[in-house]
């Protein structure tokens, strides 16, 4: 048997169809979950060969009889993406990106002030939000709209595509960086004529492949969206010129340079825990934008896009389980719509049990605390208070990026009724 396997073309609808079935709403989630490279994840849910181990393991959390769906691709060389010949020109897909928008309530006057913002040359918008409280829904929005209505060019980069070795080390970051905008435009990779190694620093080769290579081949504004950028954070230094070179490319725009072009996009889930200098920063300019959960009305809204007729009275009882959190509440409508049999009452009462519609999501969720002993600590703490409490800073920005808590000033509480009732048992269930 050849060593990679690549899905079968007519099953790669399926896999991905399964992936959401399967309670993981994003690609990074299952790749989390099962240790693997997101790059490996997305070259198997797009019919691209993977290590045949890797193969049947995700075939299986899937759901998916591996043998049924296979394409044995003898000529494919053995596939491991965690060795990648070419550090910073991987194999790409955006597809998972910038979602189709079926269902979205707008936030106002969020969308409007994304949108206004990102008309005016050299712009920086910055969206912080927890976890899958919509921050990908909304820039697909806003982008889409952008394209729509202004022939805009759009470009989405994640920074969770990247090798951990490239986010540890600036010149592999920043090339692959330049890599994926060059993609991403339809431009040919041009690193070699233009990144001059040796006579300058990397974030002036990087700028110098931005200014005199990339914007020139394109006559219309290009709106730059870097998601996750979170990723980063930990690596100190490259944090710092990484984003250090934003601001600047932010500065540089407002002077009539060709980098007005430009608009940035900074897309994160935590605050940002790194010391920068503050001229240097790009989280002190251009426009924050944090994302509130759904009001009453806007959870009606809806659930009339789902032609769910829900009352009131019900959707106070969906809000008191999992407040307005927009993926919670997505993920119950969604299944009345498309696998529901019952009421709410009925999914509401199961849902903090492992026979609930939450059930991947929780576990998800639980695998990461007890990957981090610290952390499911802190958030057991946080569990048995029945009111705000102090946290370490960390502790405290990890949880609330992960969606489990609120931040309230310098404390935090828990975010929904529905994390009590799980991890509650959980806990008790673990010496």
């Amino acid at each position: 048997m050849s060593r990679s396997l690549r899905v079968h073309p007519e099953s790669i609808d399926q896999v991905k169809l399964a992936l959401k079935r399967n309670g993981y709403p994003r690609q990074k989630d299952l790749a989390e979950e099962l240790e693997i490279s997101l790059s490996t994840l997305n070259n198997y849910l797009n019919g691209r060969p993977v290590d045949n181990l890797n193969f049947q393991e995700i075939s299986e959390k899937l759901g998916q009889d591996w043998k049924a769906i296979a394409f044995l691709d003898q000529e494919s060389a053995p596939s491991n993406s965690n060795v990648n010949p070419d550090p910073w020109t991987p194999d790409l897909d955006q597809e998972e990106a910038i979602p189709d928008v079926d269902y979205y309530v707008e936030r106002p006057p969020i969308e409007s002030t994304c949108y206004q913002t990102l008309l005016r040359p050299g712009a920086l918008v910055r969206i912080k939000a927890p976890s899958l409280m919509g921050k990908t829904l909304l820039i697909a929005r806003v982008l889409k709209k952008l394209v729509a209505q202004q022939g805009y060019q759009t470009v989405y980069i994640n920074l969770h595509l990247a090798n951990h070795a490239d986010l540890g080390n600036l010149n592999s970051l920043l090339k692959w960086f330049s890599f994926c905008v060059s993609e991403s435009l339809g431009l040919a990779n041009r690193l070699a004529d233009y990144w001059y190694e040796g006579l300058s620093t990397s974030k002036m080769a990087c700028t110098n492949y931005f200014e005199r290579y990339l914007l020139r081949q394109v006559n219309r504004p290009v709106v730059l969206c870097l998601d996750e950028v979170d990723r980063v954070f930990p690596h100190r230094d490259v944090a710092s010129d990484f984003l250090g070179m934003l601001r600047a490319w932010h500065e540089k725009a407002k002077m009539g340079k060709r980098l007005e072009r430009l608009r940035l996009v900074v897309v994160h889930s935590t605050e940002v825990y790194i010391p920068l200098n503050l001229n240097e920063s790009p989280f002190n300019v251009g426009v924050p934008i944090e994302l509130p959960e759904l009001t009453q009305e806007q959870i009606i809204e809806l659930a009339q896009q789902y032609q769910l007729d829900c009352t009131a009275s019900e959707v106070e009882q969906l809000q008191g389980l999992v407040g307005g959190h927009p993926y919670l509440i997505g993920e119950c409508f969604n299944h009345l719509k498309f696998n529901g049999t019952g009421s709410l009452e009925k999914v509401l009462n199961n849902a903090a049990t492992e026979a609930g519609i939450y059930r991947n999501h929780l576990r998800h969720l639980w695998q990461m605390l007890q990957q981090h002993q610290a952390l499911a600590d802190a958030f057991k703490d946080v569990i048995e208070a029945s009111c705000p409490i102090p946290l370490e800073s960390r502790s405290a920005y990890k949880l609330h990026s992960m969606g489990l808590v609120h931040l309230q000033a310098h404390q935090v509480t828990l975010r929904c009724q529905l994390y009590r009732e799980y991890f509650q048992a959980r806990f008790q269930e673990t010496p």
